[in-house]
This record gives C-alpha cells, sequence and structure tokens, in this order.
C-alpha cells in the first residue's frame, strides 16, 4: 500500500466524481470482451467480401488505444479509422444489423448487456468501502461514466444508492455534452451535486479519463491501474495512481 497517499477528507473536497468500469465495477474486461467479439465478427466478414486480409482486434493494444474510457460510436469510429476503414455514421436508432458507425455500436451494446444480464457485475470492494467511507465523512459522490448502459450496471451491482447524481451516455447526448478526453461531462457531474472542479476529485481508470481531469482542472485526479500503466496515467494527467481505491487509508 502507498505511505504517500493523500487523505480525501483531509483535501477539502466537496465531492468525487468516479468513473464506473475498472474504477467501481469489474467490467471493463466485459466491454474488452464485448468489442473484441464486435470487431473479430466484423472483419472477418469484411474481410471475406473484400479479399482483404484478417487482423483480429487486440485488448491489449486496440481496446487501450482506440476504444477505453470513450463514448461507444466515438470507440467505434476510432478503431475503424485505425484500419484505414470509413463507414457512415448512420443514426443512433440504427439496427445492429447495419454497417454504420451507430449500428456497430448498438451491437456491441447487445453482446454487453446479455453478458451482464446472464453473469451480473462484480464489484471492487475497496470502491465500495471508499465511496461509503468519504460520503458518511460528507463528501458528495457522483458518477460520470460514457456507457449507455451505467444505471443497468449499478442496478446490478446494488450500488445505485451510493452515488448523489449520475452522468451516463444518455444524459450526456441529451445535454449535447462531447466525452474524454474533453471534461466537460466531469465538470457537469460535479456542478450537479453543488460543487466545482476546483474543491473536486475525479477518479478514472483510463488515459482520456486522467486527461480530462487534467483538462477540466479538478484539485485532485485519482488514476486506478488497472493495465494502463501507472506511468502512463501520470503522464496523461494523474496526480496520484493506486492498483485499487482500497490503497487508501480508512477516511
Amino acid at each position: 500500500m502507498p505511505s504517500d497517499l493523500p487523505r480525501p477528507t483531509q483535501l477539502g473536497l466537496k465531492a468525487i466524481v468516479y468513473d464506473l468500469d475498472g474504477v467501481v465495477t469489474r467490467t471493463a474486461d466485459l466491454h474488452a470482451a464485448a468489442w473484441k467479439d464486435l470487431f473479430d465478427a466484423y472483419l472477418k466478414d469484411r474481410a471475406a467480401r473484400t479479399g482483404e486480409p484478417f487482423q483480429p482486434f487486440d485488448i491489449a493494444t486496440d481496446y487501450m488505444t482506440y476504444v477505453d474510457g470513450k463514448p461507444r460510436y466515438d470507440g467505434v469510429r476510432s478503431f475503424l479509422e485505425s484500419r484505414g476503414i470509413a463507414l457512415p455514421f448512420g443514426a443512433p436508432g440504427d439496427g445492429p444489423e447495419q454497417e454504420t458507425v451507430c449500428g456497430l455500436g448498438n451491437r456491441k451494446n447487445a453482446l454487453f448487456r446479455k453478458v451482464v444480464e446472464e453473469n451480473g457485475v462484480t464489484v471492487f470492494p475497496g470502491a465500495r468501502r471508499f465511496i461509503e467511507d468519504t460520503r458518511a465523512a460528507g463528501i458528495r459522490a457522483a458518477l460520470c461514466s460514457s456507457s449507455k448502459n451505467a444505471r443497468l450496471i449499478l442496478e446490478q451491482a446494488g450500488m445505485l444508492d451510493l452515488f448523489d447524481y449520475i452522468m451516463d451516455g444518455i444524459v450526456a447526448a441529451e445535454m449535447e455534452l462531447p466525452g474524454k478526453p474533453k471534461p466537460d461531462t466531469f465538470i457537469e457531474a460535479a456542478r450537479q451535486v453543488d460543487a466545482t472542479p476546483a474543491d473536486s476529485a475525479i477518479v478514472e481508470d483510463a488515459t482520456v479519463g486522467v486527461e480530462a481531469g487534467r483538462a477540466g482542472g479538478f484539485a485532485l485526479t485519482i488514476g486506478i491501474d488497472r493495465g494502463a500503466g501507472a506511468d502512463i496515467l501520470r503522464e496523461h494527467g494523474a496526480d496520484v495512481v493506486v492498483s485499487d481505491l482500497g490503497d487508501f487509508e480508512r477516511v
């Protein structure tokens, strides 16, 4: 356990804004697997139609570089661009069978929801304890996730009542807020619990998330290293990097 970690209750924080996947719940690996299922199937089909060589989606590189932490359609477009594939954006209502950015994104969502509903969601015990302790100490908790399934995940995890406000992909779209690495969703989540970046912290496991913390001028950006790498998270904007929120002492 790092010995120099700040105590959140000693930093004058009014609020902490948490990412969901990989911070609170062990769902980042489910997302990664769903993305791989989506893109491998799509790339195989495309290769059969065009004669292009099939190069599978790689979780260690493609997911972490082009998809992790981004809103769903941004992730689809970013990865396809990395392969030189240009598809029409389409519309959010596109069916999962349509060959558009939105259609592929909706296909991935169906794959992910099926896994969650069949297998449930695992919560990081250290995260639950940290959120409970900081809320008991008077620090408000807001969730900020690019996922449109955030409420489903929290309900499955039995954690819906631990957050004073939830900013998810649905709310962000309704408010026309850009996703990470822009800080707008985090700033709005803090505002909704009567706080500002200057008196708030954010907790993120993705490089685009800690970039948002730095861009938004948050008092503290906590990086959770679930595979991105501690040095990489610091380079992108994390003030403190831990392996889990349980690394912090009891508040």
